[in-house]
């Protein structure tokens, strides 16, 4: 019988998901968990939040809480996946530290979302080592754990094929220790946030799985559709909008609503109004957190028994890892 696979995937916490967290990654991640070909490892990324969101972190473990309910409540079942916190595994650091001695300066520079983050986000310092370092801390997250696949959307490729290199030169000047980790592509639909980019908190265009359907409705009113279809018979073009964008998520006649909207058979807000009422199964996910936070502790025991199971790996690692570079002494 073969060995699970080891997958490593992690999310920043910066407190309750969105849309795009819940499609992007927590779907994909409990087809992984649930297949019994892949021995998952989720990481709290905690140490990554802190790229952007250094000058404030007093909420940093109430954000922790409430992403991991989130995480427990979509289906992440911690008897089949190992959940931890990065930062309680010190060597995620030191492995980043090493990674980071023979990772040139240009490769980093190259990534394409360092430059579209230092455009997008404003009124925040970002120009700093740890923002254009942090995909060598990815690179760690991932190596330490010999993951052999990583769920990636297209956006994330870039840092994959980066931690890729990173292994590569690694092997070749100190031995073979790392696998080269594999994308898997295409389990995830894109989700758009409410003005057409990319959903994120960030942005300020988010839905939020916590949305009640009274929060819900207005952003949904918010959301960019097609400018030249001022009326309801106007023929319509459903690609970058993003009610249709949703559509192909949940309704499984997206296909008919793109034709009733392209021969203007269709106004925005009756289509608005339907999609509200497709996303009725959120309520599920908002019943099922409400139970689980009513048992913090819990919560807590779930995230230190994966941290101490993840360290046993990590220190492993790191142990081939320094003996590799010498930096532990050999005993006769």
């Amino acid at each position: 019988m073969t060995s699970p696979l080891p997958v490593l995937s992690g999310m920043r916490p910066t407190g309750k998901l969105h849309l795009g967290n819940y499609w992007g990654a927590l779907v994909p991640w409990i087809k992984l968990q649930n297949s019994g070909e892949h021995r998952c490892f989720f990481m709290v990324a905690d140490l990554h939040a802190l790229t952007t969101g250094y000058e404030d972190t007093k909420d940093l473990q109430q954000n922790i809480h409430d992403m991991v309910l989130d995480w427990l409540a979509a289906g992440i079942d911690p008897e089949k996946s190992t959940l931890f916190v990065q930062s309680q595994i010190p060597e995620h650091s030191e492995l980043s530290l090493i990674l980071s001695m023979i990772t040139p300066l240009g490769w980093l520079e190259r990534i394409p979302t360092y430059k579209e983050q230092l455009r997008e986000i404003s009124g925040r310092e970002i120009a700093t080592h740890g923002f254009l370092g942090y995909p060598v801390l990815q690179a760690a997250d991932i190596l330490m754990y010999k993951a052999r696949a990583v769920p990636v959307g297209e956006d994330q490729l870039s840092h994959l094929e980066l931690t890729q290199e990173i292994a590569r030169r690694f092997n070749r000047l100190y031995g073979d220790i790392f696998p080269e980790p594999k994308a898997l592509l295409g389990l995830a639909p894109r989700v758009p946030g409410l003005d057409g980019r990319k959903m994120s908190k960030s942005y300020g265009n988010a839905v939020e799985l916590s949305d009640t359907p009274e929060v819900l409705w207005p952003k949904i009113q918010r959301m960019f559709t097609d400018p030249a279809k001022l009326r309801a018979n106007d023929p319509g073009h459903p690609e970058g909008c993003v009610v249709y964008a949703l559509h192909k998520i949940y309704n499984a006649e997206a296909s008919v609503r793109e034709q009733e909207c392209r021969d203007g058979r269709i106004g925005c807000v009756a289509c608005k109004k339907h999609l509200l009422s497709l996303m009725e199964p959120l309520k599920d996910i908002q019943e099922r957190r409400a139970q689980l936070a009513q048992n913090p502790a819990r919560v807590r025991e779930i995230l230190d028994e994966g941290t101490r199971r993840a360290r046993s790996v990590a220190q492993q690692t790191l142990a081939e890892v320094q003996t590799a570079l010498h930096l532990r002494p050999l005993h006769p």
